[in-house]
């Protein structure tokens, strides 16, 4: 039997189970650093993804709990959108990608993890990331450790996210 060491996934199984939204949950607990906010304003805030698709993985989530984007008023959707334009400049220069994905998965049939709360994804992408390991062996190497670019991009946000 092959074992594969992946030590970030033991808070995944050990942490307290938070009741209701977890984003809600996190949109009121903002200022603590185990959620990894990066920021926050009074529209939304920024996260690092908890599991992410790759390294530098982060959100933007609104405050408002909805599942729906056409129930999200004008200003929490505009502030979204260049709070998410604001993530993809952080990530390029911090993270040194070479390219971003960026959307949302609307509705659990779209992919989304959380379908009740709706919120951006920004995936930080490099030539390459994507490799034999990933696309054969259905295992995901990440290169670095995720407190150390949480600090990171941490010590870079309040360069990119401004008014």
């Amino acid at each position: 039997m092959e074992h594969l060491y992946a030590p970030w996934r033991y808070d995944y199984v050990t942490d307290e189970k938070i009741e209701g939204c977890i984003f809600c949950h996190i949109s009121k607990n903002v200022e603590e650093e185990k959620y990894q906010v990066l920021f926050y304003d009074e529209y939304c805030y920024i996260v690092m993804n908890k599991f992410p698709y790759s390294p530098g993985h982060l959100m933007v989530i609104p405050h408002f709990h909805t599942d729906k984007i056409e129930e999200l008023e004008d200003e929490v959707w505009t502030r979204m959108s260049v709070r998410i334009r604001q993530a993809v400049s952080l990530l390029k220069d911090t993270m040194n990608c070479e390219g971003v994905n960026i959307g949302m998965n609307l509705g659990k049939a779209a992919g989304a993890g959380i379908a009740q709360h709706v919120h951006y994804h920004a995936l930080p992408r490099w030539i390459g990331d994507t490799n034999f390991i990933s696309s054969i062996g259905g295992v995901r190497v990440y290169p670095a450790d995720f407190d150390e670019i949480f600090l990171k991009l941490k010590e870079q946000a309040s360069k990119y996210f401004v008014d």
